[in-house]
């Protein structure tokens, strides 16, 4: 058994589905192709929604063979937030962690992206543009909130602090 292999399997197969998925959008076949960000370098990974979708589209059927069912992924939904939750309360509320690895950065990064990852396998399930739902959010926020928070007297920052 190869080491990467030994590793994976300690791993698990989720952990090890995140790994081979952020070594693809991260790979040179991938990145290199692609324009510098401004400064030259080519390994950042900026991208518009519509290449997320369809890099993750392009994934799945490289990798996945196929989208799991629109009703698995909301349940796999659900657990990313609940994951991305659980290192909320221990980070920010009342609860401890248990690790310290447990609710680092890299951690509560790496749940966020698997649920915009999750998001955008919906997204692309069930037809969905995902760059023209946010520009419609926008505007119906904007709409309805223009003036809204601004009035807040909860949202104000108190003058004196003491």
């Amino acid at each position: 058994m190869s080491c990467k292999t030994a590793a994976y399997e300690r791993l698990g197969a989720k952990a090890a589905y995140v790994i081979a998925k952020s070594r693809y959008l991260c790979s040179t076949e991938h990145t290199a192709a692609r324009p510098s960000d401004g400064d030259g370098d080519r390994t950042r990974i900026t991208m518009e929604i519509s290449e997320l979708q369809q890099r993750v589209d392009a994934w799945i059927k490289t990798y996945g063979v196929r989208y799991f069912s629109e009703l698995t992924n909301m349940a796999v939904l659900t657990e990313e937030v609940g994951e991305l939750a659980r290192i909320m309360a221990r980070r920010y509320g009342d609860q401890s962690a248990k690790s310290s690895d447990e609710c680092s950065d890299e951690r509560m990064a790496e749940e966020m992206a698997d649920i915009i990852w999750v998001v955008t396998c919906l997204a692309n399930q069930t037809g969905v543009d995902l760059t023209a739902a946010i520009k419609a959010s926008f505007a119906k926020k904007t709409s309805r909130d223009r003036e809204r928070h601004l009035n807040n007297p909860k949202l104000q920052y108190p003058s004196n602090k003491k």
